[in-house]
């Protein structure tokens, strides 16, 4: 996690700002977590007119908007998420934040094996997808908080969470702080997706933005459509469909042929200088990213070029390595889960 600590101890119902920007940070990390490992699995289908590249591409780009929403509720609430690359670890199991284990469902008994680690479209990253996606069944009841913010079972019950910290320091919104809307051509039914007002009707709008979020990741129960004036009615495939949908309708449908990958040993000069150009162009996209959630930027230059770079890589037998801090077993490129 960045910007800060990750454990703060309360009493369950007695948030503090403190205690909700350590949560906002936290979404913010997990948001943007998840794009360099679908990009990742998408730019890995060398078929580019393959219905799973076309819908993965769909997800990631809703978590770009998502990100962008978390930062415009983290600003409401008077803090700019800071998004770094030591946050972007790829390694074993671990999701950032979440602890599947601790769904009473336990949903990853249903997709084993699975990996967090960068990999191509494989067993193991289609598994991993659908988890991160993966309804959280009780959606709606009172959520179970957590001191420790790598302590919830799912994306849902880590928004309900936030949820009820925004509704116990709705007093203290403001809106119109660094606030930032790019989607719109992709959403014309959309409602605003900004705080703009300070106080309750701010928190109303806080609100919608917390539902758009879970309406598009996971959906209410696991086969629910999102709501019509959540839909991506522009390029998005499927538009109805929850990202969990999609994930388990790639599984469901047989994997596309991926690039295959060579050994690291094996990589040659040109190789390295093609991953490099990829750890070295994403630390500038994390910094642009960062710029934009504080109000410092309108604009994200590198994004298309970290896609190219993905893309350069796979089609040069590299898996895709994002920061210089990954450990040996991320540089090794995908591996067997323990």
């Amino acid at each position: 996690m960045t910007g800060r600590q990750a454990t703060v101890r309360i009493d369950v119902d007695d948030w503090d700002m403190s205690h909700m920007q350590t949560h906002l940070q936290a979404a913010a990390d997990l948001e943007a977590w998840t794009i360099p490992f679908y990009l990742s699995a998408m730019f890995s289908i060398c078929n580019q007119d393959d219905d799973a590249y076309k819908l993965i591409q769909s997800v990631a780009n809703q978590e770009m908007l998502h990100l962008q929403l978390v930062g415009n509720i983290a600003n409401a609430f008077g803090y700019s998420p800071e998004i770094r690359p030591e946050a972007f670890a790829y390694q074993g199991t671990t999701v950032p934040h979440l602890d599947f284990s601790l769904d009473p469902s336990n949903p990853a008994k249903d997709f084993t094996p699975y990996s967090a680690e960068i990999g191509p479209l494989d067993e193991q990253r289609i598994n991993a997808m659908c988890l991160i996606e993966y309804p959280e069944w009780d959606t709606g009841g009172e959520p179970d908080l957590r001191d420790d913010v790598s302590e919830y079972g799912s994306i849902g019950e880590f928004y309900d969470a936030l949820m009820h910290g925004a509704k116990q320091l709705k007093s203290q919104i403001k809106g119109g702080v660094n606030q930032v809307y790019w989607f719109g051509q992709f959403y014309p039914k959309m409602p605003p997706m900004q705080v703009d007002d300070d106080g309750t009707t701010g928190f109303e709008e806080v609100e919608v933005l917390m539902e758009v979020i879970r309406d598009q990741g996971e959906a209410a129960k696991a086969f629910d459509e999102i709501a019509a004036p959540f839909r991506n009615t522009y390029d998005d495939p499927e538009p109805a469909a929850s990202h969990y949908q999609k994930f388990v309708s790639i599984r469901n449908s047989g994997l596309p042929e991926t690039y295959s990958v060579k050994d690291p040993s094996a990589y040659t000069p040109d190789d390295l200088v093609c991953r490099q150009k990829l750890i070295d162009d994403f630390a500038g996209f994390t910094g642009q990213i960062t710029d934009l959630l504080a109000g410092r930027a309108q604009e994200l230059p590198l994004m298309e070029i970290v896609g190219q770079d993905i893309l350069a890589c796979w089609q040069s037998g590299v898996t895709p390595q994002f920061t210089k801090t990954s450990d040996a077993r991320s540089q090794l490129g995908p591996q067997q889960p323990a």
